[in-house]
């Protein structure tokens, strides 16, 4: 194995380092450039915007006689426009929370005592309990049938 290097003068892409350095000005030109250009091109996406948005304006599809209290706008919908405004069945608006509600109401319901049906006597009870009294007793069997 040999170290030895060659230093020709003539081979291209080899030899010594770059002995001219980048100018400044060069590099502060295409910043100043960049800066320019997505100005110009924010500038250009704010009318086009703007423009979409008069078009869109002017050609907003008529609402239902039948509705009421009709927002002016009726792309955007305001806070707490549909609680107000649409009868009930409404479409979910937060599935998580109400579905967690819907959860804890039943954990509740298997967790704790009460009636069932009071004039006929029935009652419920936790779940747990439920369990403990079926391992103690078993489950009730039906009698054999003779054929």
């Amino acid at each position: 194995m040999s170290i030895e290097t060659h230093n020709d003068p003539h081979a291209e892409g080899h030899g010594d380092f770059e002995r001219k350095d980048i100018r400044s000005s060069g590099v502060l030109y295409f910043f100043v450039g960049l800066v320019v250009v997505t100005a110009l091109v924010q500038l250009f996406l704010w009318g086009f915007y703007r423009v979409l948005d008069s078009y869109f304006r002017s050609n907003e599809t008529k609402v239902s006689p039948l509705a009421t209290n009709v927002p002016k706008d009726t792309r955007a919908v305001p806070l707490n426009y549909p609680e107000e405004t649409f009868p009930n069945p409404r479409l979910e608006t937060d599935e998580r929370t109400q579905l967690d509600g819907i959860r804890l109401k039943e954990e509740q319901t298997l967790n704790s005592y009460g009636w069932v049906d009071q004039k006929a006597g029935i009652v419920r009870i936790p779940i747990e309990r439920a369990m403990d009294l079926v391992a103690q007793r078993g489950l009730p069997v039906r009698p054999e049938e003779n054929a």
